[in-house]
């Protein structure tokens, strides 16, 4: 199948509605990526239909975890616009917010919604940082973050973010390594006041993944997010 036909065949499999021009948009868009690849590394994913599958429909899985209409969301470290980019070619109304530390990323994904004709509020700062000089705290409806850091610190970067009810969402593989992540995760989500709701399963290439969607189910303490150095260096536990 060709580019179009995978992202279309995919979201009819998973249910979801794509607007108009929706497939176009993605195929413009993966045109853009792979010119801006050439100047600097965004991906290492270059074959159409590998990108179909392996960075659009990925990315528009989200839309069957969480009701994303209205709604306020954040993409955390949103790198070359994933997911928010696909996100906004399926659904333009969408108010996505895209935040990554690097200027290049930013800059590319701001530059490429302009081209599109989509409405982004990229922005390059720092997550532990921004939330607080934005005065974003318990602001967002739902987090996105695909491909950042493991999952107790991808916690603590997200959740405060985040209103009591709201979603993260969680990309990860369905592997070994991502159950010893959520085990792990175990007291940075009672700290944070993040609960893990469900397990979505899916899979575009044949390869496991899953989508944690992790509810926030009280607020917590202004002094998170921690500075950077300190998540990692001493993951909540």
């Amino acid at each position: 199948m060709e580019f179009k036909e995978i992202i279309a065949a995919g979201c009819r499999e998973w249910g979801i509605e794509l607007a108009a021009g929706a497939e176009e948009r993605m195929e413009r868009f993966f045109v853009l990526l792979t010119e801006a690849n050439r100047r600097f590394n965004l991906t290492a994913i270059t074959e159409p239909e590998e990108a179909a599958r392996r960075h659009m429909l990925d990315c528009l899985f989200l839309l069957r975890c969480e009701d994303m209409t209205g709604k306020r969301i954040i993409d955390i470290g949103c790198g070359a616009g994933f997911p928010s980019l696909p996100l906004l070619c399926a659904r333009p109304e969408l108010d996505i917010t895209a935040l990554d530390s690097t200027k290049k990323r930013v800059d590319f994904v701001a530059e490429s919604c302009d081209a599109l004709g989509l409405r982004i509020n990229a922005v390059c700062a720092r997550a532990e940082e921004y939330v607080d000089a934005a005065s974003l705290r318990g602001g967002m409806d739902i987090a996105v973050s695909r491909a950042v850091a493991a999952l107790p610190v991808l916690c603590e970067l997200c959740l405060p973010y985040l209103r009591v009810g709201g979603a993260l969402l969680a990309m990860k593989s369905d592997n070994p390594q991502a159950e010893e992540e959520v085990i792990s995760a175990a007291g940075a989500l009672r700290v944070l006041g993040g609960e893990l709701e469900r397990r979505e399963k899916y899979a575009t290439d044949g390869t496991p993944r899953q989508v944690l969607v992790i509810r926030k189910v009280r607020e917590c303490d202004k002094k998170y997010p921690r500075r950077y150095a300190k998540i990692i260096s001493a993951p909540l536990k």
